[in-house]
């Protein structure tokens, strides 16, 4: 039996009709699986019977970043043929780190109309091939983002944005903008199932973790200890570090929605346990045989085979479990990925 230590370990076969090209009707009528791993079951659940599953004492933290329109289409001057800047993040001044494409055609001093009055001109190439763009607009260029980008669904979704994944593919506490991926952990959450777990007493706490176009990026290294992991910016809120100490105290678990939840804690914990407000950035890689040290419990989707994200959950549920909880998802045709079911580790 493997133990979770190379990449070739988490290989699985995903029949392709079960990755969610949309979402459900409503937000928390998706599947729960409970992985428990001191009794090593998997049961079988609906979302809206999370709230049962926490208790009051435990404190619940979810990442409110806001997905930004970050695809923006249109034409290159001169030869008016299509192109695309996918913006990764700020840089200031109306600038950003972009992948663009075609890449080849895009070099430093040519430019792409997205609108009239709105133009990107390609700066220049970093040493990870990524453009450095400039964003000119008639408007504040937040402003002309949120006017003319499409929302950045993921590769595995293979049709264009629609109207309905505007608010669809933000959590309903997303409130700051950065994310080039949704935290889609917390996409199942309605206001309704939020009232509900606050009326139980368990609380809730707030982090900012932006997620980065590498979350997609499957690990090519047969060691996963040489995968150059991905930056990203987080920060977490005094007030999150003070529910955070008072719920340690009083015995309660700590439970994290989604795995930039997790990479968030993790890089802010110091080695006795104790969470720090602040802000940084993190190339944290959480994988076998490492455990968490900040995190109790978890609320994540199904990831991709190979990902450092199925990685991450490993560290939770251990590799076996993991594995099993994958092949049974598949057997019980759980939806999976962004607009898929749910996995809770407990």
């Amino acid at each position: 039996m493997s133990d979770g230590l190379l990449t070739a370990d988490y290989n699985f076969d995903l029949p392709p009709e079960l990755i969610a090209q949309t979402p459900l009707e409503r937000r928390d009528a998706s599947r729960l699986m409970l992985v428990d791993r001191a009794a090593g079951t998997i049961s079988h659940h609906r979302f809206t019977e999370l709230p049962s599953i926490l208790d009051p004492k435990d404190l619940l933290v979810v990442n409110r970043s806001r997905v930004v329109r970050a695809r923006l289409l249109g034409r290159r001057f001169g030869s008016g043929a299509r192109a695309e800047i996918f913006l990764l993040s700020p840089l200031g001044g109306d600038r950003y780190e972009a992948m663009v494409s075609p890449g080849g055609k895009l070099k430093p001093g040519r430019a792409v109309e997205i609108a009239p009055g709105f133009v990107v001109e390609i700066v220049s190439v970093t040493e990870r091939r990524t453009r450095i763009v400039q964003l000119r607009a008639d408007t504040p260029v937040e402003q002309a983002i949120e006017t003319f980008g499409h929302i950045p669904l993921p590769p595995y979704i293979t049709r264009m944005d629609e109207q309905a994944d505007v608010e669809r593919y933000q959590t309903v506490y997303a409130r700051e903008a950065g994310s080039v991926a949704a935290p889609t952990a917390g996409l199942h959450f309605t206001p309704e199932l939020l009232h509900a777990i606050e009326a139980r007493g368990t609380g809730r706490a707030e982090v900012v973790l932006h997620v980065g176009a590498g979350t997609f990026k499957p690990v090519e290294v047969e060691d996963p200890a040489l995968h150059v992991m991905h930056e990203e910016r987080y920060s977490v809120p005094e007030e999150t570090a003070v529910s955070y100490a008072r719920t340690r105290a009083h015995g309660g678990r700590i439970w994290a929605v989604g795995t930039t939840t997790v990479r968030t804690l993790e890089s802010a914990v110091d080695d006795e346990g104790a969470l720090h407000s602040g802000s940084g950035e993190t190339r944290i890689f959480l994988r076998p045989p490492a455990r968490p040290r900040a995190v109790d419990a978890l609320v994540t989707n199904f990831h991709l085979p190979r990902s450092t994200l199925i990685m991450l959950v490993a560290t939770f549920a251990g590799y076996d479990l993991t594995m099993r909880a994958y092949a049974e998802a598949i057997a019980q045709r759980y939806r999976f990925y962004s607009y898929g079911d749910a996995m809770a580790i407990v």
